[in-house]
């Protein structure tokens, strides 16, 4: 369920802090002084500049050579170790607490329902875990550095202006107020830019997503060169996006440096002749001037500041976003009620579900016995691989109920009703990993002889005793390195490895050769011993020995018997076995 709540500056600081800053408080208040030493020197530095002038740099002055050149290198040693050591605990904070919130968003979104991940693309969800997160990597460098150092500097470095003359000082800062309303339209406007180039990037992402899985029908119908151009226009918006930006991200010290040189030359006219007519030092001016220079940098980095934080806060709207989505319906956390142990019976009753563009599913009621084979058959569109994916929980229904077992699925946790099910489907999906830790899913528990007793059934010792590195072979992006049957072989040997009263097959034998899926069949058949079994089959010689044919068309039931029952009615499932046989 999407949200539309209304995103602040504060309540998304407040929450980043929160979330992911406030845990290592530690290492960036460690930080924090490391800046703060680090930005005193600045002061510090101008401050040595009058003694340099007035005492060294005068008949008779080498006696105050040494203390003061021994201060000032003093002051650069302190100024290079704080810095070092100041950045590298913030890189420890940035990376630790950008990689918790890539984790946490993943784990979020793997809660929600498939109806999002419908809704939501690949690419476009990579970019958010991906590439938000790294947009607000640099938070806590922007917070510590500003304010511990670049802060403290010019506070150090106002505090000396002040001491040497307060007149100067105002006179330096007299363009200062111009800078207000550049600063308030500058931040709309890298807000605006910053959230159009992470939506952009997400399309990139995209783009690529949908070439490389698709890479073989783009070499088929030869769409190198559209697939290019259509990345090439993304790219393109992306690149404006980013120089809009980036000028605009460097206006702001741009305009720093325009009121920094009307201070500049505010003093110099008005120190100048001051010093000219012997009312003050040359060690004074040259201090003072120090002092001024020296803010140049901290106030420009002040400036960039405010461009960085719109960006990053651009993608921590997004990704708050992503954690304020909730999924579909309201599943407890943990079960009120369970199915008896054993193999349950599976209840619709007047389910209806309907996609945004057109209804499935309409009042559906049937049953699957418990422990016996109830195959669905139907045309492309009746509503078959919808009933399955309301059995995963991988949507819920709109009206009607499901029962497994005797209780409503609505009082099972999204866990529960899915450990008692075990699925084979028609697209086989394989992970980028070995054989074995797709067979095993993570699973530390399975025991040695299990596992051989369903590479065996499942017709799957055969082909990997033939591989370079037997199970542990890599299986490829999506299982690419193996093939067709092979993927699917995989898929019924989790099946037969999971411990589950259900089993859902889909097509589970389509990717087969007749010999092989014969030994599969014969394994499946001693899998379902025990189970309720639910069949999806386009060809139905695969589902003539079901205990119950359900005949489905247009989201309803309009048949159900046994295959013998069906053929001598004469009905809809006749007609279809018939057309299969013409064909």
């Amino acid at each position: 369920m999407p949200t539309d709540r209304a995103y602040t500056s504060r309540s998304l600081f407040a929450r980043f802090w929160r979330g992911y800053l406030r845990p290592h408080l530690g290492l960036m208040g460690l930080a924090f002084l490391m800046m703060v030493i680090e930005g005193s020197t600045l002061g510090l530095l101008s401050y040595m500049i009058e003694p340099l002038f007035d005492q060294v740099f005068t008949p008779g002055g080498s006696g105050a050579l040494l203390w003061v050149g021994g201060a000032i290198l003093a002051l650069f040693v302190l100024r290079a170790a704080t810095s070092l050591l100041g950045r590298w605990l913030l890189a420890q904070v940035n990376q630790t607490s950008a990689g918790e919130m890539q984790v946490d968003l993943l784990g979020h979104l793997l809660t929600l329902d498939a109806g999002f991940f419908a809704a939501n693309s690949p690419g476009k969800l990579i970019e958010r875990v991906q590439g938000d997160t790294m947009a607000v990597q640099g938070a806590a460098t922007m917070l510590v550095g500003g304010i511990g150092r670049d802060v403290v500097a010019l506070v150090g470095l106002f505090t000396v202006a002040i001491m040497i003359d307060p007149l100067w000082t105002l006179a330096a800062l007299v363009g200062a107020p111009l800078l207000i309303l550049p600063a308030i339209v500058l931040r709309r406007y890298l807000r605006r830019k910053a959230m159009h180039t992470r939506e952009q990037a997400g399309l990139r992402a995209t783009r690529l997503d949908e070439i490389f899985h698709g890479i073989q029908a783009v070499k088929l119908n030869r769409m190198e060169g559209y697939q290019t151009s259509r990345f090439q226009r993304i790219v393109q918006t992306i690149v404006r996006a980013e120089v809009k930006t980036v000028v605009g991200r460097t206006a702001m010290p741009a305009l720093v440096d325009v009121i920094t040189g009307l201070g500049f030359f505010a003093v110099l006219m008005l120190g100048g002749s001051e010093v000219a007519a012997g009312e003050r030092t040359t060690g004074e001016f040259m201090s003072f001037f120090t002092a001024m220079a020296l803010t140049f940098q901290p106030i420009r980095r002040l400036g960039d500041l405010a461009g960085q934080w719109q960006v990053a806060e651009a993608s921590l709207e997004r990704i708050f976003e992503l954690f304020d989505t909730l999924p579909s319906g309201s599943r407890p956390a943990v079960s009120r009620a369970c199915p008896a142990p054993g193999a349950p019976e599976i209840r619709f009753e007047a389910v209806s579900f309907t996609y945004p563009d057109r209804p499935v599913l309409k009042a559906l009621t049937f049953t699957a016995e418990a422990g016996k084979v109830t195959a669905l058959v139907g045309p492309s569109g009746a509503g078959k691989s919808t009933v399955f994916q309301l059995i995963s929980a991988l949507i819920e229904p709109q009206d009607g109920r499901i029962l497994i077992g005797g209780v409503d699925v609505q009082d099972l946790s999204l866990s529960d009703q899915r450990a008692l099910l075990a699925s084979v489907t028609q697209d086989a999906a394989l992970f980028d990993e070995t054989l074995r830790e797709n067979l095993l899913l993570g699973r530390a528990d399975v025991p040695q002889a299990r596992l051989t007793a369903a590479l065996t059934d499942a017709e799957v010792a055969g082909f990997a005793a033939t591989l370079p590195q037997g199970l542990e072979t890599p299986a490829g992006p999506r299982g690419s390195l193996l093939s067709g049957g092979q993927r699917q072989r995989i898929a019924i040997a989790r099946a037969l490895l999971a411990e589950a009263p259900v089993l859902l097959l889909d097509e589970a034998t389509s990717a087969l050769d007749t010999r092989t899926e014969a030994a599969v069949s014969a394994a499946l058949a001693r899998a379902q011993a025990g189970r309720t079994t639910l069949v999806i089959a386009h060809r139905l010689s695969t589902v003539k020995g079901a205990d119950k044919i359900l005949v489905l068309d247009q989201g309803r039931l309009i048949e159900e018997g046994t295959h013998d029952s069906l053929m001598a009615k004469g009905g809809a499932y006749a007609q279809l076995h018939r057309a299969q046989l013409r064909d």
